[in-house]
């Protein structure tokens, strides 16, 4: 049975699109390897592989063939990778710091009539440190790509600094085959040594930018607690959070994360979800509700029943969707692709083409070759590598701080263009649980509003219906202090009855049904019994001693947040329709709440299918749908973006291209709010990334100097090719900075 199994790789040393593609052909190129997708920003190979056929070594052995570092990355917690990137900068800063101090003494006796640094020996000795020491790693990185016929960005430099390091070396060790020709032996040290210090300069502003963008990952690796106080035998002892199992009891102390996911089984107390969820409050916790692990506790100590742990907890999956999202490309990227696996070829063929141009009908050899240089220099397929990468990571990993989980880039790209959301209603409009709406007493009773209450809650509260739930939960969230009860006991049909302790009148509690059956006059009551049921509110009556004292609107209410939600897509030009099995008249009076127009109610879970398809075939735009429940699955599915309630069942989470953590329907709009900044910021850096080259290039290659204009020296070329990556990066970051704003 061929199984495949999914690594993830970092790969050292690449730096540009043109290296990305040349990893993945090689990885391709191996039997037995499925799926491959290089992150140049995030340095890393994200591979589906048949174990069968080829294994981590074989792997490895293809990337370190193409010129790069392999090491396979095992477990998301671990720093090691953080303190090399951390190590790598700093040799890198070491390097650039080097090559300034012996680039400035090399241009200022360059460029000035100095003692001892206008010496051509000594400028050929300090270029010469600069050239084949600091110099080095582009020589290495442009031959291990040569040895297997292709090239790179380290290509361009490596041909660029050399043709200037050589032609002023020849100049001062043999300037009479230069005067034989009838050209002034000139020196250009400056040229090459200016280029390798800027360069080195882009790439470590670089590698610090690209530092930020994974940020969301050490967030929420920091987030993880290390051990966890578990209670066994009686005896509560710390251990490692690894070795928490399903069905420990937890103890979460004042202050701590919480360390693992659970149900409190005793304790109340305020927990911080912000960092999972972006809820800025406090939520409530007791007995019954759920923790996620990486949640901060208040507090109050808090007892808890591990129900999911290791790779299945909460902060584990989000941070496997973040990597899988970010590791991942988007459709928009593939055209970025194409144009980078013939980039480098095309640069070096137009600036031997400038060279010959202008060596043949320009006015000195000197000018050709400077031509040469600037074009090959100025060519910077690095933006083009790193302008998709980059956004998707900065735009994944901010939506993961506000509780939006992105599948992968294509996920993302596709939100953007959703102009149909079609809504569950109960758990994804509505809160997903009964609870009291409304109470009203029968008219000229002695009984208020909060007595009613006491009495049907204290009966209630024998009784484990969930509309009875409701109404002993609305007393105990007011404060109401219940009585004792005996005698209670169901009544066929609907209902329960029983009495207080200390008191004679026996209270039946039940629909309007029942209260006939029972003989009791309900007249009084009639009124509000048919308002409320013409909203589709389930109505409870409560009689004591024979007598209609108080009814109970029972409803699942609507979210805080729904109907601003909707309100806020229908601004965007978004449709929002709701689809519900429930019967059209409950689903009509939850609609007319949140202002949604088009209901499709009653409807069976194989019935959404063909709801979703009909949808997707009548809009022009894509058609996303949003739920929580088992029966949302297939739905989710189908949809062309499929977006879950993160409180909801696994298997719609499992079944959905974008997970709401918060379960708020605020985050769809956020979700798609994200969506357009980010593409926004991919197109933005792709236009500058072809636009810098379209424009660069030409004038590095003198089509200015035809018109009038200057030349453009290849040292100014180096700077601006050093800083088109940075300036990538940084508009990347900046998207960072204006969801941080908007959310």
């Amino acid at each position: 049975m061929n199984e495949t199994t999914s690594i993830k790789v970092r790969i050292k040393g690449m730096s540009c699109a043109a290296c990305v593609g040349a990893a993945e052909r090689a990885l391709r190129s191996l039997k037995g390897v499925t799926s491959v997708s290089v992150n140049l920003a995030a340095e890393r190979a994200f591979i589906q592989y048949l174990p069968a056929i080829v294994d981590f070594e074989g792997i490895r052995v293809a990337i370190v063939n193409c010129g790069y570092e392999a090491e396979l990355i095992t477990q998301s917690r671990t720093d090691k990778e953080r303190v090399e990137r951390q190590r790598d900068f700093k040799a890198l800063k070491t390097h650039f710091i080097i090559a300034a101090l012996l680039t400035i003494p090399i241009a200022a006796g360059s460029m000035f009539t100095l003692p001892v640094l206008s010496n051509r020996y000594v400028l050929f000795v300090l270029a010469s440190v600069v050239q084949l020491w600091l110099g080095m790693r582009f020589y290495g990185a442009a031959i291990s790509a040569l040895r297997h016929f292709s090239t790179n960005m380290n290509t361009l430099i490596a041909v660029g600094t050399t043709a200037a390091y050589l032609y002023s070396s020849v100049a001062v060790f043999a300037p009479g085959l230069f005067e034989a020709g009838g050209i002034t032996p000139h020196v250009y040290f400056d040229t090459s040594a200016v280029i390798i210090t800027l360069i080195l300069l882009g790439r470590m502003l670089e590698m610090r930018a690209k530092g930020h963008t994974s940020e969301a990952i050490r967030h929420l690796i920091g987030m993880q607690a290390e051990t966890a106080s578990v209670i066994r035998n009686g005896v509560q002892s710390d251990i490692p959070v690894e070795d928490v199992v399903v069905g420990d009891i937890v103890v979460a102390r004042a202050g701590e994360r919480i360390a693992v996911d659970g149900v409190v089984v005793e304790g109340t107390s305020a927990v911080d979800e912000s960092m999972l969820t972006g809820e800025s409050l406090p939520v409530d916790k007791t007995v019954g509700d759920i923790l996620l692990s990486g949640t901060l506790n208040g507090l109050a100590v808090l007892k808890f029943r591990a129900t999911k742990v290791g790779e299945d907890s909460t902060i584990e999956r989000i941070v496997r969707l973040i990597e899988q999202a970010q590791g991942s490309k988007a459709p928009i990227q593939r055209f970025a692709d194409k144009v980078a696996s013939v980039f480098v070829p095309v640069v070096i063929s137009i600036a031997v083409l400038t060279f010959l141009l202008w060596y043949t009908w320009g006015p000195s050899f000197t000018m050709a070759m400077m031509n040469f240089i600037a074009v090959l220099i100025i060519a910077c397929p690095c933006a083009l590598g790193l302008a998709t990468p980059t956004a998707i990571m900065v735009g994944s990993g901010r939506g993961a701080r506000q509780g939006i989980l992105i599948r992968d880039a294509e996920a993302l790209e596709k939100t953007c263009k959703v102009r149909t959301v079609v809504m569950d209603k109960t758990g994804t409009i509505t809160v997903g649980r009964p609870s009291v709406a409304e109470v009203s007493t029968s008219p000229g009773s002695a009984m208020d509003v909060q007595q009613a209450l006491r009495f049907a809650a204290s009966i209630e509260q024998e009784s484990e219906h969930p509309l009875g739930a409701a109404i002993v939960n609305l007393a105990r969230d007011r404060g109401i202090e219940l009585i004792g009860a005996e005698g209670v006991a169901s009544l066929p049909g609907g209902g329960i009855r029983g009495r207080l302790k200390g008191m004679g009148d026996e209270i039946v509690i039940g629909n309007i049904q029942l209260m006939t059956r029972e003989g009791i006059d309900c007249s009084a009551l009639m009124p509000d019994v048919e308002r409320l049921t013409q909203e589709a509110k389930t109505v409870v009556v409560m009689a004591v001693g024979g007598s209609a004292a108080a009814v109970f609107a029972i409803a699942d209410t609507i979210k805080e947040t729904s109907p601003d939600a909707v309100r806020r897509l229908t601004d965007m030009g978004i449709e929002v329709v709701m689809l519900t099995g429930d019967n059209q008249k409950t689903a009509e009076a939850i609609a007319g709440q949140v202002s949604i127009t088009r209901v499709f109610a009653g409807v069976q879970p194989q019935e959404k299918l063909d709801v979703i398809r009909q949808l997707k075939g009548a809009t022009t735009g894509l058609v996303a749908m949003v739920g929580d429940g088992i029966n949302d699955a297939p739905a989710l599915a189908q949809a062309d973006v499929g977006i879950a309630i993160g409180t909801g069942a696994d298997v719609a989470i499992e079944s959905s291209d974008i997970t709401l953590i918060r379960g708020d329907l605020m985050s769809v709009v956020d979700a798609i709010t994200l969506s357009l900044a980010t593409m926004r910021v991919i197109r933005q850096n792709l236009f500058w990334a072809f636009f810098y080259n379209i424009i660069g290039i030409p004038i590095a290659g003198g089509v200015l100097y035809l018109f009038g204009g200057p030349l453009l020296n290849p040292m100014l070329a180096s700077l601006a090719m050093a800083f088109s990556s940075v300036s990538v990066v940084t508009n990347s970051l900046r998207l960072r900075v204006a969801l941080q704003s908007s959310g």
